[in-house]
């Protein structure tokens, strides 16, 4: 009986403050402004159109576009697939820096900010641009695939294990889902429309560490050994800071670029090209 009125008695009651209902939380009124513009209607032209959205907890830009085109203008257009930060294809200029939507959270923005499509690529549409195009021209350039010896694979024989070090080193530049926020952010890009920028750099850098790659320096210095290639590049580094899967880009950046300027020297025959494609390397003769 004790113990059961000292429970009693130790137990808090709730005042008449602490038992109301707790008020809303107000939210922000957003205005978002967004370049429109639709190549395809030769009555379009570039104009800015604001919208405004009221905040939600916890919404990204991604849910706020979808707000907008499903509530507001149904003829507005951005791309989405995963809204998970893996297919890279809500990219766009956020406040005038490339960004995912689905990545950015609108409390981390003002109440007013703008959005436009990502520079450098074919424009769709408002904010949908086609980087396919873009990374498909890329990718057959760079010959971003293994090249190995035999000429068909073998699916049945076993495969040949790597180094788990090695192995993780690859997936880390692996991780690039070819979003364009480095080409968006490039400056090289802007002088040079034909540089491949960080993300055909990096793949270069993934080949290269392959060992089911046959290829050698020789091979990728035919790639990416000029001013479209990494030799263009100017440092400015703006492809790193705004990569969204923190890829390590101006660390493979310096490396391709000490590696192609080893390969290039005058009388460097450490690393010689393979026999499917020959690069002559002068040799000064005394």
């Amino acid at each position: 009986m004790d113990v059961t009125l000292k429970m009693a008695d130790n137990k808090q009651t709730k005042t008449p403050e602490q038992g109301a209902q707790q008020p809303a939380k107000k939210h922000r009124m957003l205005k978002i402004s967004i370049l429109r513009f639709n190549p395809q209607d030769p009555e379009s032209v570039p104009h800015m159109q604001t919208f405004e959205l009221e905040e939600s907890d916890s919404m990204t830009l991604f849910i706020a576009l979808n707000e907008l085109r499903d509530h507001q203008d149904p003829s507005l257009q951005f791309d989405f697939v995963c809204r998970a930060g893996i297919c890279g294809s809500c990219a766009m200029m956020i406040n005038g820096k490339p960004g995912l939507a689905c990545r950015t959270l609108t409390r981390d923005l003002p109440e007013e900010f703008t959005l436009a499509p990502l520079p450098a690529f074919e424009l769709i549409g408002d904010l949908s641009v086609n980087t396919g195009k873009w990374m498909r021209d890329m990718s057959e350039r760079m010959e971003t695939w293994v090249h190995m010896k035999e000429a068909e694979v073998d699916l049945r024989k076993k495969e040949e294990p790597m180094d788990p070090q090695l192995a993780e080193d690859i997936y880390v530049l692996d991780r690039c889902v070819e979003c364009g926020c480095c080409i968006a952010g490039c400056g090289t890009v802007r002088i040079r429309p034909d540089f491949v920028g960080g993300v055909g750099i990096n793949k270069i850098a993934r080949f290269r560490l392959d060992p089911r790659d046959t290829r050698n320096d020789a091979d990728y210095y035919d790639l990416v050994g000029d001013e479209s290639g990494v030799f263009g590049c100017m440092s400015l580094l703006a492809c790193h800071d705004f990569c969204p899967k923190d890829l390590p880009l101006k660390t493979q950046i310096a490396f391709i670029r000490r590696k192609m300027a080893e390969q290039g020297m005058r009388g460097y025959d450490k690393v010689l090209p393979t026999h499917k494609k020959a690069i002559p390397i002068k040799v000064e003769r005394h």
